[in-house]
């Protein structure tokens, strides 16, 4: 994390309780789709939505892999990712941004 853009991602990315969820879930091992899935009682589109969200602050990775049948798996892990969170970090961010950037929103 070296902007605050991707703390504002990653905030942004954890502000869904089912995305905190999902990754309290992939923290015990990476998951198939379908078995994320059928764990949060959650259709595969809305899941993928979660996903590319978190994918989006780099929390969440995906691999592919070919079952023996041929049909292709899509998996989902955690990257690896320590997150510490202070006044002054993000005093120190906050010093990043500039006004124009404040503005616009």
């Amino acid at each position: 994390m070296n902007s605050y853009e991707d703390y504002t991602k990653l905030f942004d990315a954890l502000s869904h309780p089912m995305r905190v969820k999902i990754v309290g879930i992939l923290a015990g091992g990476r998951k198939y789709v379908s078995e994320l899935a059928k764990e949060l009682e959650m259709s595969r589109p809305l899941l993928y939505m979660h996903l590319k969200k978190l994918e989006g602050a780099s929390l969440v990775v995906d691999s592919y892999e070919i079952s023996e049948t041929g049909k292709t798996m899509r998996f989902f892990e955690l990257k690896p990712f320590d997150i510490h969170l202070s006044p002054s970090t993000l005093q120190d961010l906050a010093a990043t941004i500039p006004i124009d950037a404040q503005k616009s929103k």
